[in-house]
């Protein structure tokens, strides 16, 4: 089934309801960004009086006009947006753009209303962008369905976006900076065409090579994985997501009724599916249009050229926090850019000219010959400068040349830039450039004219290359195959529904690492004894040492309760504890005799329901750790191997699955194995809404399930 967003991002005609004679109006300020932003298509305004609108013919209602519009823009109050769709979608007009606010994002009746206007456009098959959004542009075609005025060649960076701020009243900031979009897409309340369409249309478009996301919840997690899954292995996605605190999930909701979820949860969905996350409009911005303009990073290696010791250390000391390498040349490049810098300077990388004004040497020469060299992926420059450094020093210079006018004085200064600005094609290299002169200085405006990327300051240049690494890294990961799921249990099945029918808002660890075996995950050897003389010869089965534990659904956490004893070694030991145990639960609870298991390392592995996304996975530190650090990640149900197997490697005790301190390295793949099958588990069981397995032992290089806790739903 096609992307809806490709007629309607590609219209012949547009129509606009609520678009007047008024500038004060913002259906006015969106018809004249149409009419004077050089769209080509036939534009035809509907008033109810105005017989003229802005120069051009106007109808009083979509039903008076020659031919249904390919597309139809909705400026008009709330209560008659309803009627006016229904109006286009009777003369087959089946493209829109809901302006109007006042929908869901208002509370119980705007959600109603806008449940209304869902089924009077599926009544005639219309598919809309919004409401309570602020349009879109498609710079191929001109069109400017905003209210800000769009001016420049077309871009090559895509926006969908649940701010329709990111994508209007921001133009003339990115058009200082250089940065231009392909497409642009303002969402709204995605009563009908949603984020995720959006990006999957970006996805598709050949004018965009790199696609920005400004997020404040998604609805449908799956979806959005699959999605960007398919795109981000040869396009990046970046995206900016702002829900994750109270503050912001409450903003969002009033903003656009978006549904929120926990910012830990993003992060790791945002991995899953291979988006890059960045956490500022600016970042998105200038990260996304760097990606989308210059070539990719082949590897981490990156050159520093500079004419300031700071910010060449800084640009070096940003990388590697990025994960870049900023390797020293080898003696045969030093050798050929030694007799071309002061006696002082470095040739090392950073190559550091030390304040020269030779702005072809700064910005030419070496870099050429750092690039044809072959021992970097990418380069980044600061200092190249002309006509906006010498303006700074004009004035303590008039003097001594003779009053010499301005423009005049300038003029000396203004180079041939022509190889400068090829050198990123020419090599196939990411180019970045760092400058403190804005626009108004000749090399900036030739590196922004040319779609190099230029950035106020000396980190931020060097943080936008960390994210051509991360592309770098999304590009060669693994395949991605997903795992079908396993058969359902009905053994799994029954021990569930008996629970639930005793009423337990829990299993027992008993009960869950039955399920957990049933599924092949290793868990602890053990038995369920409800007498002494039943746990002893229990304890004698398994062998000792052992633990005893209560064994009751009431009882879901043991630890500093007096309700478990650990490494008992007689039959004294066992019958000292049950009593114990026993008398601090405050009943004869069933004990659970376990096999104690050897080993320092502890894991813990879990599950829990998000609304949008259903059951994520949990990995992490366990133990009595797994608080105290919080060293954890999360993905969306199922996992592939490569999912979980990226969860091991994502938490930053990463060392300890690897050989340590004479250990043998965790069996990643049985580790892994786990992960995975709670999630089948969580998916085949509905009816469970939490698992945790806490600690999973490292026994030897072997994970084995300790504890299990299983919370029904």
């Amino acid at each position: 089934m096609e992307n809806p967003l490709h007629l309607l991002m590609n219209p012949k005609s547009v129509a606009t309801a609520g678009a007047g004679n008024n500038p004060e109006k913002m259906g006015t300020l969106q018809a004249l960004s149409i009419i004077k932003d050089g769209y080509q298509g036939k534009f035809y305004p509907v008033h109810p009086t105005d017989g003229m609108v802005l120069g051009h013919k106007a109808y009083a209602s979509a039903l008076d006009l020659p031919e249904p519009p390919d597309l139809a823009m909705l400026v008009v109050p709330t209560k008659q947006v309803i009627p006016v769709l229904e109006d286009f979608g009777r003369i087959g007009t089946r493209r829109a753009i809901i302006i109007t606010a006042g929908f869901k994002e208002t509370g119980a009746d705007g959600r109603s209303m806008e449940d209304r206007l869902n089924e009077t456009a599926d009544r005639y098959g219309i598919r809309f962008l919004g409401p309570n959004c602020m349009g879109m542009l498609n710079t191929q075609l001109s069109l400017n369905l905003t209210v800000a005025n769009l001016t420049g060649k077309p871009g090559s960076l895509g926006m969908a976006s649940q701010s329709g701020t990111y994508v209007t009243q921001t133009l003339a900031y990115l058009r200082k900076r250089g940065i231009r979009f392909s497409k642009a897409i303002s969402v709204g309340n995605e009563a009908n065409i949603n984020i995720i369409d959006a990006l999957e249309y970006l996805g598709e478009d050949e004018h965009t090579k790199a696609i920005i996301l400004y997020i404040e919840g998604i609805r449908d997690g799956r979806r959005f994985i699959e999605t960007a899954r398919k795109i981000t292995p040869h396009k990046p996605v970046l995206a900016q997501y702002v829900g994750g605190s109270g503050a912001g999930a409450r903003a969002g909701m009033s903003h656009t009724g978006a549904m929120a979820g926990p910012d830990f949860l993003y992060d790791g969905i945002f991995k899953q599916a291979g988006v890059i996350r960045v956490h500022t409009i600016e970042d998105l911005y200038s990260h996304g249009w760097a990606l989308a303009a210059q070539p990719p990073l082949r590897g981490r290696r990156v050159g520093v050229m500079t004419n300031s010791g700071g910010p060449g250390t800084a640009i070096s000391h940003h990388a590697d926090l990025g994960g870049l390498d900023v390797p020293r040349y080898s003696e045969e490049l030093q050798s050929r850019i030694r007799p071309l810098i002061p006696g002082h300077a470095s040739s090392a990388n950073p190559v550091d000219l030390t304040f020269h004004l030779d702005m072809q040497l700064l910005s030419t020469q070496i870099p050429e010959m750092i690039m044809q060299s072959g021992e970097v992926d990418g380069v980044i420059l600061h200092g190249a400068m002309a006509t906006g450094f010498m303006r700074e020093v004009y004035p303590h210079l008039r003097g001594l040349l003779n009053n010499i006018p301005e423009e005049q004085f300038l003029d000396r200064f203004r180079k041939d830039m022509t190889e400068t600005v090829l050198l990123p094609r020419k090599y196939g290299l990411p180019l970045l450039v760092s400058s403190f002169f804005g626009d108004d200085d000749d090399y900036t405006k030739a590196y922004q004219d040319n779609d190099i990327p230029v950035f106020d300051s000396p980190e931020k240049a060097a943080r936008a290359m960390a994210s051509f690494l991360r592309h770098k890294e999304i590009r060669d990961r693994k395949t991605i195959i997903q795992t079908d799921l396993p058969e359902r249990s009905d053994e799994a099945a029954q021990i569930i529904k008996k629970a639930l029918e005793h009423r337990q808002h829990a299993l027992d660890e008993f009960q869950a690492k039955k399920i957990l075996s049933l599924y092949g995950i290793r868990v602890t050897r053990e038995s369920l004894t409800m007498t002494a003389d039943e746990a002893v010869q229990a304890a004698r089965g398994i062998g000792y040492p052992v633990a005893v534990k209560a064994c009751s659904w009431e009882v879901m956490h043991k630890t500093g309760k007096g309700l478990l004893a650990l490494n008992l070694r007689t039959e004294k030991e066992v019958r000292r504890s049950l009593r114990s145990i026993r008398q601090a639960a405050g009943s004869s609870v069933p004990v659970l005799i376990q096999e104690m298991v050897s080993g320092i390392r502890e894991f813990v592995a879990g599950m829990t329901r998000f609304e949008g996304f259903g059951p994520c996975i949990l990995f992490g530190l366990g133990g009595v750790l797994t608080e105290a650090l919080k060293d954890s990640v999360w993905r969306s149900a199922p996992l592939s191997v490569v999912d979980a197997q990226e969860m091991i490697q994502d938490i930053r005790a990463r060392k300890l699955v690897g050989e340590f301190r004479g250990m043998p390295a965790v069996d990643t793949t049985a580790l892994a194995g786990i992960l995975q099958r709670v999630g089948f588990i969580a998916l085949l069981h509905p009816e469970i809404a939490e698992i945790d397995l806490n600690p999973i032992i490292i026994a030897g290089s072997s994970p084995i399930v300790a504890d299990a806790l299983f919370v029904l739903g």
